[in-house]
């Protein structure tokens, strides 16, 4: 898998050959083994929808697996409802992906509840009440993320101090962040991914910024601690694994 978020289609395309293995291994379903045609999107959405047509139109799949991305998913849904093909996201947390239709679905929470969740563990956890947003203006993960976070934010009590924006690929984030540093806040809200959220938390430490970065989904890959170093420590972020989970296989 390649691309700008190559680590989320890599770990997926291991967790899918694994449980491909198991149920090939018992034998199939209804005595069939299932064969897996794996595309490349290189994280880019006008591949993302080439991709799935042709799997639907030309290889005649039975289901999409994927995208990962909610910006992508939303690209490739309407393709997938149109020819009734089921597609199932493993991660795409924006609710719009599976408003597409009724072929549309995920095995991921949503981004009104990680929204949610992140403002209060702000306010109610690290009594946070003061935050600043930093968002992917390009991703509509990001900005519908950031919205949920601010209505449950400011529906608790506390206050945004400002909104800063930029676009993935970036990597000089200081113009935004001494912005941010300006208004002093208690921690900071970047609902991105981990390709720009590692430089962001190493640039804001080097402005002398300690305040604690919180995060979304998009954060959770190796890569994250590989970018960011010893900048990311102190901070948080949301995510789809719970070491309370009592279901064994998490045990």
């Amino acid at each position: 898998m390649t691309g700008s978020e190559a680590t989320f289609g890599t770990s997926t395309h291991n967790g899918i050959l694994l449980a491909l293995k198991e149920i090939n291994d018992a034998g199939g379903i209804n005595g069939k083994k299932i064969e897996l045609i794996t595309v490349d999107n290189q994280s880019k959405s006008e591949e993302a929808a080439l991709g799935t047509s042709k799997l639907i139109t030309q290889n005649h799949v039975i289901a999409v697996l994927g995208e990962v991305a909610s910006s992508r998913s939303l690209v490739m849904a309407p393709i997938a409802q149109q020819n009734g093909t089921p597609m199932i996201s493993p991660s795409s947390t924006n609710p719009k992906v599976t408003q597409v239709g009724d072929y549309i679905f995920r095995t991921s929470f949503i981004d009104p509840f990680q929204g949610e969740v992140m403002a209060r563990f702000a306010s109610e956890n690290l009594k946070a009440k003061k935050i600043a947003i930093l968002k992917d203006v390009k991703s509509d993960y990001s900005m519908g993320l950031s919205q949920y976070f601010i209505n449950t934010l400011l529906k608790s009590g506390g206050e945004i101090l400002v909104e800063q924006s930029y676009a993935a690929g970036d990597l000089d984030f200081k113009s935004q962040l001494t912005a941010i540093r300006a208004k002093n806040p208690d921690a900071i809200y970047v609902p991105g991914y981990y390709t720009e959220v590692g430089l962001i938390a190493r640039q804001a430490r080097e402005l002398g910024m300690k305040m604690p970065l919180l995060g979304g989904d998009g954060w959770d890959s190796p890569k994250l601690f590989e970018i960011g170093g010893k900048a990311i420590e102190g901070s948080y972020y949301s995510n789809h694994y719970s070491a309370e989970d009592q279901n064994p296989r998490v045990q």
